[in-house]
């Protein structure tokens, strides 16, 4: 069993690892270039648009398709993907309410914290799963960002990440999409806690929903 002495170092030797694929993924060309990278985003992009439009199970109703599609979104900028590492928080992961839209708060369990760096700034955005989660499939991690309220929905945005055996992320905000509630009050969804609430602005990934007062 290590100490908690040594946690210091392994952290340092994370970050330098991170630090080391960012480096490499800069010189390998086996790795997706930049070019490459926003065209798949695209790609996700127009198949979203045409899975809200065509799915029976899409979240905007019938008759605000026409107002609500396509939706809108930053221009692609890699600048706003950018390395991660999670500290998981240690012994039995902390169970939370979260508020959500409707009032009702929502069961949550607290996995750790994301610390990255953007844009020169340190920031964090702590992690969840559902109550009840034996095995992790995917983090939940909502945030709001100064841009809440004019250019991006002002309740916050979603982001999710599939787990890693190194506990290196990549948070690309880019991905960042609103929740459904943004398209249809009869969903509830739920809001970024105080500590997701990043004091800069994320001019990245979806903005808030066409004719949105």
């Amino acid at each position: 069993m290590r100490s908690g002495r040594s946690e210091p170092l392994v952290r340092i030797f994370i970050l330098l690892v991170a630090a080391a694929i960012v480096a490499s993924c800069s010189s390998n060309p086996e790795v997706p270039d930049d070019a490459a990278a926003i065209k798949e985003l695209e790609t996700f992009r127009a198949d979203r648009n045409k899975q809200y439009r065509e799915d029976p199970a899409s979240p905007i109703p019938a008759d605000k398709k026409d107002v609500l599609l396509p939706l809108r979104y930053y221009a692609p900028d890699p600048s706003y993907a950018v390395p991660a590492v999670l500290d998981v928080f240690p012994g039995e992961r902390q169970k939370l309410e979260v508020p959500t839209s409707t009032g009702v708060p929502r069961r949550e369990e607290l996995v750790g914290r994301l610390s990255f760096t953007l844009k020169g700034q340190k920031l964090t955005l702590n992690a969840f799963v559902e109550e009840g989660t034996q095995t992790i499939d995917e983090l939940f991690v909502p945030f709001r960002d100064l841009t809440a309220g004019t250019e991006t929905y002002p309740a916050g945005r979603y982001l999710n990440l599939k787990p890693t055996v190194t506990g290196i992320y990549t948070i690309d905000f880019n991905m960042a999409y609103n929740p459904y509630c943004a398209y249809n009050n009869a969903y509830e969804c739920p809001l970024p806690p105080p500590e997701n609430r990043l004091k800069v602005a994320i001019e990245a990934g979806e903005k808030i929903p066409a004719g949105h007062s």
